[in-house]
């Protein structure tokens, strides 16, 4: 009977699961793209009111988003407010309120898979990998025609995503399209990479 073990692969490759991501990601052939309904016309609303010590923190994280090279000033006459929601750590996420965008993106309609047969298809595999993308969504760069659409506005400024920001309809979906079925599940966002051999993983 094979056993089940868990080996953090992660510790034996650091140069493969860094800490932090070093940057803007290379051009791929995948980017991000927001399709607009027929008629769609940019949408931009008054900043969210902030208590003083979320102006600290995003201020903070602001800046953090420029040096990755991950938002860029902006003069897009889009502009969703911004918002931070408390983690479990009691730490801040910088989210952007894009349910108006989201309300005119046509969406992908990717249906939710059944589990059973999400079982099926791991008949024969001995190989697993779950994979938590940490910072997933900057990994992959938004196209060049789209960018403007991902405009924020803050109290400090108008800044805009060159890489797939949270919170937008259709980008859980970009990541592992054509891979779906063939060696990766993805539910919701637990993703799971499976093979029939050591080798093939």
């Amino acid at each position: 009977v094979p056993s089940i073990h868990d080996q953090p692969i992660v510790f034996e490759f650091p140069d493969v699961f860094p800490d932090e991501l070093p940057g803007i990601p290379p051009v791929r052939e995948v980017e991000f793209n927001i399709e607009l309904i027929p008629g769609a016309e940019p949408i931009s609303k008054a900043p969210y009111r902030m208590a003083p010590i979320e102006l600290k923190e995003l201020k903070d994280q602001l800046q953090e988003l420029l040096e990755q090279g991950f938002i860029r000033p902006s003069v897009s006459p889009w502009g969703a407010p911004v918002l931070f929601v408390r983690k479990k750590d009691g730490s801040m996420r910088l989210c952007i309120d894009y349910h108006e965008l989201n309300k005119i993106t046509i969406r992908n309609r990717y249906p939710l898979p059944r589990i059973d047969n999400l079982l099926d298809q791991l008949q024969g595999a001995m190989h697993f990998s779950k994979i938590d993308l940490r910072s997933g969504y900057h990994q992959l760069r938004v196209r060049e025609q789209d960018i403007d659409k991902t405009a924020f506005r803050t109290c400090y400024s108008h800044y805009e995503f060159l890489v797939m920001p949270f919170g937008l309809t259709n980008a859980p979906a970009v990541f592992f399209h054509e891979f779906l079925d063939k060696f990766v599940i993805v539910f919701i966002d637990d993703i799971l990479v499976f093979s029939k051999s050591k080798e093939e993983h």
